[in-house]
């Protein structure tokens, strides 16, 4: 008899995509596992724009990485990308990890400023960039946001405003000098055999750093998430079957592969299921939804989908870490009612002293387990995490009782509370009942300074299509229904393009408070 799938796998030394503890050994799994199987397609209205194969990948990524290795790149150096959805993010991600290095993802809706900072704050030694899309020339953008460029020559870069950047690689017609063609990479992969290669492998461990996510709270600076091969294949392990993936099965990628929502839930499980991850170039990072706040009835219900309905989850915990049996709850507004968490995570609903708080009361979501960042970049591991080794996610949370157990009901992020006249309000209770009232899409409060108040509550409305808003009866029906300290005192109508969002499609909610003061001329 033939050997099926598995034996083959096994013969290959790759063992099974479920076994394996680094990206290295997982690449190199699917590919004897899945073989001449569609792992990543690129599609428009039905139409495959670009694909490649699980042995296509391997073989690929494999060429590029021994490129890398002869280009300096080895366990530990960090090398930035900025890849759309589809075959060439994949392969990028799979080229940098799997001879140790570190892959930093970038945000394709990064504007130039913000790039700086990326640059900067992740000390990357090269960057390999998609040319365009969408309409965006990222070599533009570079060179927009790295004006020193100029003149200078990919290979041998000198950047003050990023130091440790040594060349930039892109695709594409025209490239200026200080840009190479990706065949300056595939040029020098012929200097670095196939065997040494494998002996790199070798030396790639669990423990190493695989990858790092750039985030960005509305209120903070983008901030590098950590994480190691072990935790990123144990966290693949477990979705690929929560998710229900299966080999041939379509995986749409709703969510940029550059978020950990994109990558660790549909991209690395998909693919250590065997099945094909479907990618279109407009993500929900191109809608018109912003992440992270209360969602419109009709946005709601486009999102709704079948169970697992998902909770809390962030970048520093490879996605969502809990889930509940019930979508939303009365007056929960921002994500489901959370009655079962993900194995690996130990959860807790702490005080300021990290004392857990009693059923009934609100504390912060503190997080640890195997899953859980091993830092952040370059910032003191004792801002983020507790002594006992707990991440103070910032997310303000209730612990409930009930007969059946206990369950988790987030309130609001603990920097978002807004302090009015000495008490707490969640903007997301308020920006809920807003969105409850007819004419209104979609609302979001903030608080701007003021003498009196210590805050003054401003609500930014966005009236449904061919609607017209009077501020005076919303203001009214909003004292019938809230404490009279949580009503806005000033509302500023806003179209769907005016409201001011991060990279990460987040609101920015200073960038809104300025833009609110201008309009109120405070």
């Amino acid at each position: 008899m033939g050997a099926g799938p598995a034996d083959t796998c096994e013969d290959s030394g790759a063992g099974l995509p479920s076994q394996a503890d680094t990206f290295t050994r997982f690449i190199r799994a699917v590919a004897a596992l899945h073989g001449d199987a569609v792992a990543v397609t690129l599609e428009d209205d039905g139409h495959v724009l670009a694909s490649i194969t699980y042995r296509d990948l391997d073989a690929r990524s494999a060429l590029l990485a021994r490129g890398l290795l002869a280009r300096g790149i080895g366990k530990g150096a960090r090398v930035g990308f900025i890849y759309g959805n589809g075959p060439d993010f994949a392969v990028m991600l799979a080229a940098i990890s799997r001879i140790g290095a570190v892959a930093v993802p970038i945000s394709t809706m990064i504007r130039a400023n913000e790039l700086v900072r990326v640059l900067r704050q992740s000390d990357v030694q090269g960057l390999i960039v998609q040319r365009t899309m969408l309409g965006k020339d990222y070599v533009q953008r570079i060179l927009e946001a790295l004006p020193e460029l100029d003149g200078q020559e990919s290979g041998a870069l000198r950047v003050s405003r990023a130091p440790y950047l040594r060349w930039v690689v892109s695709d594409g017609e025209g490239l200026p000098p200080c840009v190479a063609p990706v065949d300056w990479l595939a040029q020098a992969a012929g200097t670095v055999t196939e065997d040494l290669l494998r002996e790199v492998e070798a030396e790639v461990h669990s423990t190493d750093q695989m990858v790092e996510i750039y985030t960005s709270g509305s209120m903070a600076l983008p901030k590098g998430v950590r994480h190691a091969h072990g935790p990123v294949c144990f966290r693949s392990h477990t979705m690929s079957e929560m998710m229900g993936y299966g080999p041939g099965k379509r995986v749409p990628c709703i969510l940029p592969m550059f978020w950990v929502g994109g990558l660790l839930m549909y991209l690395v499980p998909g693919l250590e299921a065997g099945a094909t991850v479907v990618c279109a170039e407009r993500t929900l990072s191109n809608s018109r939804f912003a992440m992270g706040s209360v969602l419109a009835e009709e946005d709601l219900a486009a999102m709704r989908g079948p169970k697992p309905w998902w909770g809390l989850g962030m970048s520093e915990t490879l996605g969502p870490y809990s889930w509940g049996d019930d979508f939303r709850a009365p007056g929960r507004p921002v994500c489901a009612p959370m009655d079962h968490f993900g194995p690996g995570y130990e959860i807790r609903i702490a005080d300021a002293e990290n004392r857990p708080v009693a059923p009934g009361e609100v504390g912060e979501m503190q997080v640890r387990g195997y899953p859980v960042a091993i830092g952040l970049h370059k910032i003191d591991r004792a801002e983020h995490y507790t002594p006992d080794g707990y991440y103070r996610t910032g997310d303000m949370c209730m612990v409930e009782d009930r007969p059946e157990g206990r369950r988790v009901h987030f309130v609001g992020r603990g920097g978002d509370m807004i302090k009015v006249s000495g008490s707490n309000v969640s903007p997301a209770e308020v920006e809920m009942e807003l969105q409850s009232l007819d004419g209104v899409h979609t609302a979001y409060v903030v608080g701007l300074p003021d003498r009196e108040r210590g805050a003054l509550l401003v609500a930014a409305v966005i009236a449904r299509e061919g609607q017209e808003l009077d501020f005076a009866a919303t203001e009214a029906e909003l004292r019938r229904r809230l404490s009279s300290y949580k009503v806005p005192r000033a509302y500023v109508p806003l179209g769907r393009d005016e409201v001011p969002l991060l990279h990460s499609n987040k609101v920015a909610r200073r960038e809104l408070a300025r833009l609110l003061e201008e309009r109120l001329g405070r």
